[in-house]
């Protein structure tokens, strides 16, 4: 099928495989209890699929959508094997993914058009939130690019150090303030910094609590309009860490916070010591945020550009 094309190299292939590997591992294991005993997909195999794919985190609307599309098939060709089942599940959930129009991406990237491009990064704590920041740091510094990062989550004193160490490890200036001080006044110094070091990007990091909405969703409007005084379209995207271990969590957390302010994008962590990879499928498909970036390890280049159709690729392998 068209949709599955090689983009990555090798090293970025292998370690997205292995990334996946426990999501694999167990969603095909239940999978293949599903289907045992049947030979052609019925009305059982489709039941079983459904629960397969449900406990494996894609969510309820996207498996609804997943099951609708097989039916279809199944109501075309009665005597769909089960063996052939695996290769329909790549074709359909790849469909789904083509859908929208993200995912294409290969490289850390930016608009050329936006400078200093200020990137704005929110989520709770324990996500990696902090750790996301400090790897794309690295990327895009990697990719050439000037960057400044911003420690506006001023609201716990480890936050400030943590993204500290990043800056060190990565050796790219950091603006910061001390525990307490406004979000958006370090935001603000933080883009006239870059501006005067004709920074490429920003990064700010936020505070990442969410028991108040109210005052989350006051707190980043506010750090937005102080960031428009210097930037006037700042921030050109809202970037919202999800920790993928946490399965439908990952969903109530979106829920959560694309109410309380406009997220543009978003990245999934810790997919490598879960089951739960296929949050990513729900996410992508329920939210129609794009997914930019996937954490598929510890190592400071296991921060991967979400690409779709390798994810696939590797999901099916």
């Amino acid at each position: 099928m068209s949709f599955f094309k090689k983009l990555f190299s090798t090293e970025k292939k292998e370690t997205l495989d292995k990334g996946l590997e426990k999501t694999k591992t167990t969603f095909f294991s239940k999978l293949s209890k599903a289907v045992a005993g049947k030979s052609k997909v019925d009305d059982d195999v489709l039941d079983n699929l459904e629960e397969v794919l449900v406990a494996s985190d894609v969510g309820v609307n996207t498996t609804l959508k997943i099951i609708e599309r097989i039916e279809k098939r199944v109501a075309e060709d009665k005597y769909l094997g089960t063996e052939e089942l695996n290769q329909i599940l790549r074709d359909e959930i790849g469909g789904l993914l083509s859908e929208t129009n993200t995912g294409e991406a290969t490289e850390f990237d930016i608009p050329k058009d936006k400078k200093p491009y200020v990137l704005m990064v929110v989520g709770v704590n324990g996500v990696g939130k902090t750790t996301t920041i400090g790897k794309l740091a690295y990327q895009f510094k990697k990719a050439g690019y000037k960057v400044v990062l911003g420690a506006a989550d001023t609201f716990r004193a480890a936050a400030i150090d943590q993204l500290q160490v990043w800056a060190d490890r990565v050796d790219v200036p950091i603006v910061r303030q001390n525990m307490g001080s406004d979000p958006a006044s370090v935001a603000f110094d933080t883009l006239q910094s870059a501006v005067a070091q004709n920074a490429d990007i920003v990064i700010i990091d936020t505070a990442g609590r969410l028991h108040n909405k109210i005052n989350l969703m006051n707190e980043l409007s506010k750090v937005k309009r102080v960031m428009q005084k210097v930037v006037a379209d700042a921030p050109h995207d809202v970037l919202l860490v999800l920790d993928g271990s946490t399965g439908q969590n990952a969903f109530e957390q979106a829920k959560q916070f694309t109410a309380a302010t406009e997220v543009t994008s978003l990245a999934v962590t810790k997919l490598d010591g879960t089951a739960k990879g296929g949050v990513v499928i729900g996410i992508s498909d329920q939210f129609q945020i794009p997914v930019k970036y996937i954490g598929v390890g510890e190592g400071i280049e296991d921060l991967q550009v979400f690409n779709k159709y390798e994810f696939v690729d590797s999901f099916f392998k």
